[in-house]
């Protein structure tokens, strides 16, 4: 897929990511983001941390750049967990900041969203930047709860016993596992599908899938990435989404939940471990909150049409939409 810019003064196209790019897209996403946010090593941002690589090895048909005569000077990503999308990081070069270049990176995604079915489509952005918030909205996207996204050093101690890893399954018991995992997700929101990202880090090698509970009595379910070279970043355990069953009793679960990942953080050897929330999950904000988890980062949720989603007071959720 390549579209060619009606100025072609400035050579503009957009096509899918190439692997020859992702050295250079990679440094445009470190440089795009600590630029905004006045590091004094823009390059620096984020270290250890691959959102490119491996959002690029998850999938290349979902990863989209923008050239500039030839030269690589953007990119974006969607996913698709099922009936539930999202997408980002957006980034731009910053010497070529404000010339359009984000929007026409939205278009190809909000396609990908069509093409997959989902329902329910949403983004993390930064809640105090009013041009950020304006490009979304332009696409349909309306700024809703704060999110934080959450950290606390790992605990030493640990549950060794209710919960295990998909890894640590016989091969033809994962399958029914992930589907045990797709049955708690579609309790949470209808068609929400997991099935997508724990692949990934399976084959990826960028960390585990948590399973609380009994294969045929699954109480909930996380997707961690752990160390350097993932979402993670050396030393960190990112628990890229965790849920549990809602209703009676899911405030406990969510804890067991929690229990689980820090204590496989810890036998990784991770240092601290986070957690994203939308603050609309206020028991799971609360929660969080509670066991010594502190907000280092906290942006805004947007989503498309107004839509609540998943988060609302009734969902036990945890996840990262960065």
């Amino acid at each position: 897929m390549t579209t060619t810019s009606a100025r072609p003064d400035l050579g503009i196209a957009i096509h899918h990511l190439r692997e020859a790019d992702l050295a250079t897209a990679d440094d445009v996403m470190r440089r795009a983001f600590g630029t905004f946010l006045g590091l004094p090593d823009p390059a620096a941002f984020m270290q250890t941390a691959d959102y490119v690589s491996t959002r690029w090895a998850a999938d290349p048909s979902a990863a989209f750049a923008v050239t500039v005569d030839g030269e690589v000077a953007g990119s974006n990503f969607a996913a698709c967990w099922g009936s539930v999308g999202f997408f980002g990081p957006l980034t731009i070069s910053p010497h070529l900041w404000d010339r359009g270049l984000g929007r026409r990176l939205m278009d190809p995604v909000m396609e990908r969203f069509e093409a997959w079915g989902c329902h329910h489509v949403g983004l993390f952005t930064f809640a105090q930047s009013p041009k950020h918030v304006e490009l979304y909205r332009r696409f349909g996207f309306w700024p809703r709860f704060l999110t934080a996204v959450m950290r606390r050093a790992v605990p030493t101690d640990g549950p060794t016993a209710g919960w295990s890893t998909l890894s640590s399954l016989p091969q033809e018991s994962r399958a029914d596992a992930v589907a045990a995992c797709r049955a708690v997700a579609d309790e949470v929101f209808a068609g929400l599908d997991l099935e997508r990202e724990i692949a990934a880090v399976g084959r990826l090698g960028l960390g585990e899938t948590v399973l609380l509970g009994a294969e045929d009595a699954l109480d909930g379910f996380a997707v961690c990435h752990l160390g350097g070279g993932t979402e993670a970043g050396e030393g960190l355990c990112l628990v890229k989404f965790g849920a549990v069953r809602p209703g009676a009793g899911a405030g406990e679960r969510l804890g067991r939940l929690l229990d689980a990942c820090e204590s496989l953080a810890a036998r990784r050897g991770m240092a601290h471990i986070d957690a994203g929330v939308n603050l609309a999950r206020v028991g799971a904000y609360r929660l969080l909150a509670d066991r010594g988890y502190r907000t280092w980062l906290q942006g805004v949720a947007m989503h498309r049409a107004n839509e609540p989603g998943y988060s609302h007071e009734g969902a036990w959720v945890l996840d990262d939409w960065r």
